[in-house]
């Protein structure tokens, strides 16, 4: 990435600077708690290390899908205090986004001072189709900054969006990438550069369609393409097999017979799924094979042949991608083909291989389940961005970076 990094910001020195920081702290909450704190510990290097080099931090992030106006539900105050205690130091939240509070906490800033600006998607211009929208509310984040102030980029998760405070900011201020964004880009890098074979990819979740893309860029390259999860039911019916209630996309069914004609040799599907009469927790649950799918039942994991198989192909592998849950991992009953497909993950890591986890689901699927972040050789933040970034489209949040 021939871009400025965080450390030729550093070393030209940023004391007395204010720094705006775009960074990725869209995490999980349920009740206001936080149930993953995985993107703000993620973050914190960056904006520690600018505090500690005398920055003026400012920081700027988004929380779920406030439609452009203020929504308490997705404020970041709960965001900020955990970050204050990860950081070890007092972190502001201002109560709008570029308004008054912002400005007049922005002019109070000393030395060292993070300042957080409110859920920046509670302004329509962030997301705005209309670039000259958009180029506004980056003009008045640049004027929090002022004329001696930079822009880091360090929220991989939404590089892959044209955004404000994404894209059109770098336009406007001396632009660097932060630790995080430079460390996710290396190692995708890795994964579509210099790749060591046996090379295993697994692909979950819910829809082919999420997929589709990623599938095509990568059965060519890879030598194993495990498909799991809801998606894996559409290639079920593709067969000509009957999937009961299970989720299907009608539409994706000849593309996925498709797929299974050219890649035979690459894509391997679950033997054996676990069943249920009803998507809930406590539903009645069987396994059965994959052709034996009883009418009214659905599937919600793979099954433990399933599980042993693919672990044997994983273990073996030397460089691993995972993006996308084996089944419905936040019920513990339908979580075992996830445990196992991540235990046969890590099982790899520990024998020397470079393994990845594409973000989204997959990371707090790992969280959820205990398994050490340790385990895998690197767990992204950003799923839709890896999974962009691996089908070969260009990033904007990196490729104004490069300008």
């Amino acid at each position: 990435m021939t871009v400025q990094t965080l450390k030729d910001l550093l070393d030209a020195g940023v004391e007395g600077r204010t720094v705006l920081v775009r960074s990725d702290l869209n995490v999980p909450l349920d009740g206001g708690e936080i149930t993953d704190p995985g993107r703000i510990v993620a973050s914190a290097p960056t904006l520690r290390a600018l505090a500690e080099a005398g920055a003026k931090v400012i920081v700027t992030a988004h929380l779920g899908r406030p439609d452009g106006q203020p929504d308490p539900k997705f404020s970041l105050a709960p965001v900020a205090a955990k970050l204050a205690e990860i950081l070890g130091r007092n972190v502001q939240l201002a109560g709008d986004v570029v308004g008054q509070d912002a400005l007049a906490r922005s002019e109070g800033l000393t030395d060292g001072d993070v300042l957080m600006l409110e859920n920046i998607r509670f302004d329509p211009r962030e997301t705005s189709k209309d670039e000259a929208e958009r180029v506004k509310l980056a003009k008045a984040l640049v004027e929090l900054v002022g004329d001696d102030g930079a822009f880091v980029s360090d929220g991989f998760g939404v590089v892959h969006r044209k955004q404000a405070s994404v894209f059109d900011v770098a336009k406007l201020l001396p632009h660097y990438a932060g630790y995080l964004v430079g460390a996710e880009v290396e190692v995708l890098a890795k994964l579509t550069q210099e790749a060591e074979r046996p090379y295993a990819v697994v692909l979950g979740g819910s829809k082919v369609s999420d997929k589709l893309a990623v599938i095509e860029a990568l059965a060519p390259k890879v030598d194993t393409l495990v498909i799991g999860g809801g998606m894996f039911y559409t290639f079920l019916a593709a067969q000509g097999l009957s999937v009961g209630n299970s989720l299907c996309e009608e539409s994706m069914i000849d593309t996925c017979k498709d797929l299974l004609d050219r890649y035979a040799d690459v894509i391997h599907i679950p033997q054996d799924v676990v069943v249920a009469d009803s998507f809930s927790a406590d539903a009645e649950s069987k396994v059965v094979p994959f052709n034996e799918i009883p009418d009214g039942w659905m599937g919600l994991d793979i099954g433990p042949e399933s599980v042993k198989r693919f672990a044997a192909i994983l273990t073996g592998a030397k460089t691993v991608f995972w993006n996308g849950p084996m089944g419905v991992f936040e019920f513990p009953k339908f979580e075992a083909g996830t445990r196992g497909v991540a235990e046969a993950i890590v099982e790899a890591t520990s024998k020397g291989a470079f393994s990845v986890v594409g973000g989204g689901d997959s990371a707090a699927a790992v969280r959820q389940l205990g398994i050490p972040d340790e385990g895998f050789s690197h767990i992204s933040t950003g799923g839709g961005a890896s999974l962009e970034y691996l089908e070969g489209k260009e990033l904007p949040g990196i490729a104004v970076l490069e300008g």
